[in-house]
Formats: structure tokens, C-alpha cells, sequence
């Protein structure tokens, strides 16, 4: 359980980070690049719900 925390909480920081770093810095030198990384960070929630709940009755 503690595992898939750690794995959730990385990729939500990850997701986070690049909507941030997206908005406030990339888009002055490139909007594109930032369009990218908001895509990018759009995929990532899906797949951490799913590590998050992989396996749930299984005790870790």
C-alpha cells in the first residue's frame, strides 16, 4: 500500500509540476511547448488513479 502511495503522490507532483512549469515559464518562450506539457500532464491522473487502486484487496 505504502508503495502505490509514493507512486500516486509522484506522479500527481509530476502532473502538478507541469501545468505550473507550462504556464508560468514555457509559455513566455513558446506556447506550443506549453500546450504540449499541458497535454502530457492530462494523461498522467488516469494512470495514477489506477496505480493507486491496483490490487486494492490486496494487502501489502
Amino acid at each position: 500500500m505504502r508503495r502505490r502511495k509514493i507512486a500516486y503522490g509522484v506522479m500527481m507532483g509530476t502532473c502538478l509540476t507541469l501545468f505550473v512549469l507550462a504556464w508560468a515559464v514555457v509559455r513566455d518562450w513558446s506556447h506550443t511547448a506549453a500546450i504540449v506539457m499541458s497535454v502530457v500532464a492530462l494523461v498522467i491522473p488516469p494512470f495514477a488513479a489506477i496505480v493507486a487502486n491496483w490490487n486494492i484487496d490486496r494487502r501489502d
